[in-house]
């Protein structure tokens, strides 16, 4: 077994980052997942979002765009479409492009009748507000949360709850029912 993973981070522009670590956390589309040495190997398909590496005590974070990570015993492969570190971002020009892809996403969203281009045009602008997003998270600012209903990765389905007597959803019911 293998004591370090090779982390290597590639865009369409190159390889981004490589660092012999000790763990990583990265954003897949069904919640965060780890990797530690000797991981069984795995394919993800990673959301926009925050990775965050740790190289004996010190810990690192930089942000990456929608892509895939391939994981194995000692190697995790994250193949996204941008890369961020905290040093590279700006966040007073960050926050003027999100202030301006928020307001033409708002008029967007305001299209009662929909086509393929009005769609396609959501799509971009909402990965393009979540990746401003993250990279305002990574250096420390980030902007309020923002559900977007029609997004295609948004956040995990909360778990059912069950009452005590196992019977989910029992708490709707008004009480002297069955």
């Amino acid at each position: 077994m293998a004591d370090k993973i090779e982390l290597e981070i590639v865009t369409p522009k190159g390889r981004a980052l490589q660092a012999s670590v000790d763990e990583v956390t990265a954003p897949s589309v069904q919640g965060e997942f780890g990797v530690l040495p000797g991981h069984l190997p795995v394919v993800a398909a990673l959301r926009t979002g925050l990775v965050t590496y740790r190289i004996g005590s010190e810990t690192k974070k930089v942000a990456v765009a929608q892509g895939f990570a391939e994981a194995g015993q000692d190697k995790l492969l994250i193949l996204a479409e941008d890369f961020a570190d905290r040093a590279s971002i700006d966040p007073v020009i960050v926050r003027k492009e999100l202030t301006e892809v928020e307001a033409k996403l708002d008029k967007v969203l305001s299209v009662i009748e929909t086509t393929a281009e009005t769609d396609a045009e959501k799509k971009a602008l909402i990965e393009r507000e979540n990746w401003l997003a993250a990279q305002l998270e990574l250096h420390g600012d980030p902007p309020p949360a923002t559900l977007r209903p029609f997004e295609e990765w948004g956040p995990p389905p909360a778990p059912i709850q069950e009452e005590e007597d196992g019977k989910p959803g029992s708490e709707d019911l008004p009480s002297g029912s069955p």
